[in-house]
């Protein structure tokens, strides 16, 4: 019997392309929560969950999902999920998020076409947000998903004073559905996300897919550098305390600190900072900076927040500068599953790859699902590591080796089974 989706590389571009198009502005792709571009993405999404032989459904919340029934045989059947979002930042590429969702579609799609019911059901998941462009949320798609939605985000605005509640309805939902409780599902047998690798690792290596092992945890602050303002043409140098100075020695010092840790997957970035008074002729008396810090292993990350912090102050006292630092939430380390991990390196070494490991310096909507059931994640290179910038590029052939991976996991699973950690 012919395939009818055809060749499944060249079908998945053509679908990025397709979905790419979909825009909330005509220059740039973005598509954030509540927006009608991500209304109308999950739209044609829908046809082709439909046209693989799923059915298709929104929550409350507006996470679209396509589910493959299990053989009719299989009475309580599990269920394997494959998930992505469909969401994006501003100016994005086409891959980040949508890979996951395409995939998933492509690799039920072959089960139709061959005819085929495995043991267990097969959803696949386009969470509503994952992004947080335009919402002050964190997961929110995944997070209600499985059942960790705080109705306090109902009255979070975005920049033009519209409030997520208000969102939700334009999107299509009703917040007060929302809020009632959400029944935390067990029947989840694993559940798989395929993502670009958004880092250069995999294509310095000329290797075109990873195994996550971990999602590295994340922790935020605020910092206030307090000096004092005054005339730039009468204070002497030696009696200056000058904000701007000591936070730039501060931002340095992170930078050594992550550099010196950078051997075990430490990173820090200082992406914002604001100097006020701001004036050309007034030394800075107060500088405000954000800090990243992110770490595979919770125990490092902590050991380097505490260096980090204890430098910080200690550049203040010898200055004569005040320092605040905040905490802003973050997250915790999240492991993937040690028995999903092993069916991996399994199907890797069937399809002749190596399985090489890596973490994941970004967050992902599996750091949600992690609460409630097993999960894994794979990478797929991507051109220069570039992520979230419209230079997003991957390769057809490696698209298409993508569906490969997670139809050969499905069949791994249908015929000799799983033991998850």
């Amino acid at each position: 019997m012919p395939d009818p989706i055809g060749d499944t590389g060249a079908l998945l571009m053509r679908r990025f392309d397709e979905l790419g198009a979909i825009s909330e502005e005509p220059d740039k792709l973005v598509r954030a929560y509540g927006m009608q571009s991500l209304r109308r993405a999950q739209d044609l999404v829908s046809v082709w969950m439909r046209d693989a032989g799923m059915t298709v459904e929104r929550d409350a919340i507006g996470n679209l999902t396509g589910r493959y029934e299990a053989d009719f045989a299989v009475t309580h059947p599990k269920t394997v999920v494959f998930g992505g979002h469909l969401d994006t930042v501003r100016d994005a590429g086409k891959y980040d998020g949508t890979l996951g969702v395409l995939s998933g579609i492509a690799a039920v799609a072959h089960l139709q076409a061959a005819g085929t019911w495995l043991p267990f059901a097969v959803e696949v998941v386009a969470f509503a947000d994952e992004e947080s462009y335009r919402f002050p949320t964190m997961y929110l798609g995944s997070g209600y998903w499985t059942g960790n939605f705080d109705p306090v985000l109902l009255e979070g605005l975005d920049e033009t004073g519209i409030s997520l509640a208000q969102g939700m309805r334009d999107f299509g939902c009703n917040p007060d559905n929302a809020c009632l409780p959400v029944m935390p599902r067990r029947d989840i047998l694993a559940f798989v996300e395929l993502h670009i690798e958004q880092g250069p690792v995999l294509e310095a290596e000329d290797l075109p897919a990873g195994i996550v092992s971990s999602i590295a945890g994340a922790s935020k602050f605020l910092v206030t550098v307090e000096g004092q303002a005054g005339h730039a043409g009468t204070v002497p140098m030696h009696l200056r305390r000058d904000a701007l100075v000591g936070a730039s020695e501060c931002v340095l010092a992170i930078n050594e600190i992550a550099t010196a840790g950078a051997d075990g997957g430490l990173v820090a970035t200082v992406g914002w900072q604001v100097t006020m008074p701001g004036a050309k002729n007034v030394i800075p008396g107060r500088v405000e900076f954000s800090i990243d810090l992110r770490h595979p292993s919770d125990t490092a990350r902590l050991a380097a927040v505490d260096h980090l912090k204890t430098t910080l102050h200690e550049i203040g006292q010898r200055r004569g500068l005040g320092i605040d630092i905040v905490d802003v939430p973050g997250a915790d380390a999240t492991p993937m599953d040690a028995g999903l991990m092993d069916t991996w390196r399994d199907v890797f070494r069937e399809s002749g790859l190596q399985p090489r490991e890596l973490a994941s310096g970004a967050g992902h909507d599996a750091v949600m699902v992690a609460k409630i059931a097993p999960v894994s994640m794979l990478f797929l290179r991507c051109r220069g590591g570039l992520s979230h910038h419209p230079g997003e590029s991957i390769r057809a052939d490696d698209a298409a080796l993508g569906v490969t991976l997670l139809s050969r996991f499905l069949d791994r699973l249908a015929t000799r089974g799983i033991t998850c950690a």
